[in-house]
């Protein structure tokens, strides 16, 4: 079975490298979330839950990606939020 858990802590450290997006709420309740905003905004915002097969969903039911992937995932949520891209280096 997989640790969501834990899918959702690796997410919360990938969300935290884009300059633009602030985790506002991690809830390990039934069903853990993790509450994300834009730093410029206070409408730009998501809950995002870890299904059981591994799958990152917002509050709204659009699926960001996978715990197979998690910098993609975060990258998703980040566009969603009109975040800009971390940059390379």
């Amino acid at each position: 079975m997989l640790d969501t858990l834990s899918c959702l802590e690796r997410l919360v450290a990938a969300i935290r490298l884009h300059a633009d997006l602030s985790v506002q709420r991690i809830s390990f309740g039934d069903p853990a979330y993790v509450y994300v905003r834009n730093r410029f905004s206070n409408t730009l915002a998501e809950t995002v839950t870890c299904s059981p097969d591994g799958g990152f969903i917002t509050s709204w039911g659009y699926r960001l990606g996978c715990s197979e992937n998690i910098d993609a995932a975060a990258a998703r949520l980040a566009f969603l939020l009109a975040a800009l891209p971390t940059p390379r280096t």
